[in-house]
This record gives C-alpha cells, sequence and structure tokens, in this order.
C-alpha cells in the first residue's frame, strides 16, 4: 500500500508554504471562519458533513440567530432542533446536536471541550470533524481526512487503489503535512483546494500550488485518480400516504419514531406497497395499523418522486374521508390534527414537502373539501 514516501517526506516544507500562501489570496469569505467560538464552529462542520458549503450557509445563519449557544440547544425541544433542520438532510446529525447540547450541559458546564478524546466522544463526530473542530477553534495541530482531502492526497501520491482501502495511509500523510504552526489556516486551505481546484471532475491544475510536486499530475492521470468502485444499483420503493381530512377541515399528521429514519419528523402517514395491493387499499391499511383509524382513499392528490442516499422512492398522495376510530400512535411517536395552514410549522421530511404544493392549489378551492365527503 501507498504510504509518504522519502520525497514527498522532503517536500512537506514546500508544500505547507506554497499552500499557504495560496490560501492567503484565494480564501473562501465563509461566516465560520470569521469566529473561534466552538460552539459556532461546531455547528457549521456538523452542517458540512456530507453537504455542499453554499447550501450550508443560510442553515448556518439561522441556526445561531435562533439557537446562539449550548444552552440555547440543550433548552430547545427537538421540534425546534428539527424544524431549524428541514431539509438539509441526514437529519441523524441534528439528532446527534441536540443531544450532544445536552450532554456538555449536564456533564462538561455547558463548554465544548477542547481535547481530543473528549470530542471524538462526542455523538456524530468523527475522526476528520473532530480535526477540524480543534484546529479551528483551538488552532490544535490535528489532521483532517475529509472528501476533499483525500482527492487531493490520492492525487498528490498517485494512490493505486481507491481511498476508501487507504485510509490509514492517507490519514498519516494528512496528519505529515499538517502545519503544526498553523493547523487552523491549513486544514482550511486544504478544503479550499479541493473545493476550488482539485475538483472531482475538470480540476484546474495548473492553478493548483501543489500541481508541481503531484504524482498524478505529473503521470496525466488526475481525470483517473482518485480510483472509485461501482456504486450499487439503489433499489426502489413504492410508497402511498394518506391525507385524512376531518370535516372541521383538520388534517391528520404522524410523528416517526426517533429510532427510526428521519426520527422526529412529521408526515402524512402511509407506508410501503405490499405485493399484489393497490394504492388505495395500502392507505387504507397504513392507516389502521399505523394511527388506529379508518379512512377511505378517495382521490389521488399527487404523485412525487424522491431520492435518498441509499433508495429511491415514489411517493402517491391520496386525499382521504376520516370515517371511525380514535387516532392514537399505534406504530408512530405522536399523531394529530392540524389546521392545513399549520402545516409549515412542522419539520417535513422533502419528499413530504413536495407534496404541500399540490395539497395548497386543491385547497384553494372550497369545494373540494365539500366534494370529497360527498363523494
Amino acid at each position: 500500500m501507498v504510504g509518504p514516501t522519502p520525497s514527498l517526506r522532503g517536500l512537506i516544507p514546500h508544500l505547507r508554504q506554497t499552500l499557504l500562501s495560496w490560501y492567503q489570496q484565494h480564501q473562501r469569505p465563509l461566516p465560520w471562519r470569521t469566529t473561534r467560538d466552538p460552539y459556532a464552529i461546531w455547528i457549521s462542520e456538523i452542517m458540512l458533513q456530507q453537504t455542499q458549503v453554499i447550501k450550508v450557509i443560510p442553515y448556518y445563519h439561522r441556526w445561531l440567530a435562533a439557537l446562539p449557544d449550548i444552552a440555547a440547544v440543550a433548552a430547545a425541544p427537538l421540534d425546534t432542533i428539527l424544524k431549524l433542520w428541514e431539509g438539509l438532510g441526514y437529519y441523524r446529525r441534528a439528532h446527534a446536536i441536540h443531544h450532544t447540547a445536552r450532554l456538555l450541559r449536564d456533564n462538561h458546564h455547558g463548554q465544548f471541550p477542547s481535547t481530543f478524546a473528549e470530542v471524538l466522544a462526542l455523538p456524530g463526530i468523527g475522526r476528520t470533524t473532530a480535526g477540524g473542530i480543534l484546529s479551528a477553534a483551538f488552532n490544535l495541530p490535528y489532521p483532517i481526512l475529509d472528501g476533499n482531502v483525500r482527492r487531493i492526497l490520492a492525487r498528490l501520491t498517485a494512490l493505486p487503489v481507491p481511498p476508501v482501502q487507504a485510509l490509514e495511509q492517507l490519514w498519516e500523510i494528512s496528519a505529515l503535512l499538517l502545519d503544526p504552526d498553523s493547523p487552523r489556516e491549513f486544514n482550511q486551505a486544504l478544503m479550499d483546494l479541493g473545493a476550488t481546484l482539485c475538483r472531482p471532475r475538470q480540476p484546474d491544475c495548473h492553478r493548483c500550488p501543489w500541481h508541481s510536486a503531484c504524482c498524478a499530475y505529473n503521470q496525466g492521470q488526475q481525470h483517473q485518480i482518485p480510483m472509485t468502485t461501482p456504486a450499487p444499483p439503489r433499489p426502489h420503493r413504492q410508497i402511498a400516504v394518506g391525507i385524512v381530512f376531518r370535516p372541521e377541515g383538520q388534517v391528520l399528521i404522524a410523528q416517526r419514531p426517533a429510532s427510526s429514519m428521519l426520527g422526529g419528523l412529521w408526515e402524512f402517514p402511509g407506508g410501503k406497497v405490499e405485493p399484489g395491493e393497490t394504492l388505495p387499499a395500502c392507505v387504507e391499511r397504513e392507516l389502521l395499523e399505523e394511527v388506529g383509524i379508518r379512512v377511505q382513499a378517495v382521490t389521488e392528490l399527487a404523485t412525487v418522486d424522491h431520492a435518498y442516499t441509499h433508495f429511491t422512492i415514489t411517493l402517491t398522495a391520496y386525499l382521504c374521508r376520516y370515517l371511525s376510530g380514535e387516532i392514537q400512535p399505534l406504530q408512530c411517536a405522536d399523531v394529530r390534527w392540524v389546521a392545513p395552514t399549520h402545516l409549515r410549522d412542522y419539520a417535513f421530511p422533502m419528499a413530504n414537502q413536495k407534496l404541500f404544493s399540490h395539497l395548497d392549489r386543491w385547497l384553494r378551492d372550497p369545494q373540494n373539501l365539500t366534494q370529497l365527503w360527498s363523494a
């Protein structure tokens, strides 16, 4: 397996100096770089996990405006946390932030720790995130190895295998390269280099401060490295949900169990269509099993497609008439009737949010509710 070669070791002072000089001229003006507050930096690092900077920035500003410190996060109900996170994806990150804030309140006097072992022990924080927080907030010399850095180091060394097969070697290289006198700026510079020049496709090698030392570039392999492994096909699921109305015009929503995917979010109740089952029959069965009521699926409202990381879904929503039974959280965390105008007060998964515009249009005609009940 490829590790740091003697030639690379000899280039380390040059690589540090050229990268930091490039960063001084080309660094991105990101809001979390204007602070040394470990709380704000922690929030940015968690948001940036598997999410592009341009999407994170408005969420970061909204979050800090609503929850300016660890104490505010710890005191906030989970619904508030999830609503602030709504649309950012990977909701386990929001749960981890909430859990961590309460641990820090109860066990660390509400202060974010500054040792690697303590930070790494916190929920939702791995080796890269811990290094990113400690270097950015405290200027401590801990390396990082996010996707950008893996790609840079794979090209720098002409790594002959996919990075996932050489993680320990890449960690060793990242640690060797790290400038112990300027770890904050060096790690930020690495991330900027990967985001702006050493891109996954069409790397801008001629402007890269490391191109003269880059083995992949010098071998003409910058477009083939890093090597990848084929991704398996994502399974597809057919989901049917019910938008259930009472005569008073309220609509039914259910909260996903905390332990489930998208836990804590609200949704229109429903589930996976069984083999040989019609969509209306699925809705009626799921409502009885999940919340204990009988409904009639009257008409289809809309069908939307949505892609998750590991699978895709086709989601069909049916407008339903409530028939009988008392709502109860049989297979969900909570269930309630709400006015349609209040739906956006709750945090919903993106697939359900795609139904909102269809429901808004349907509700604009007051005759539709009347017809639903007379159908």
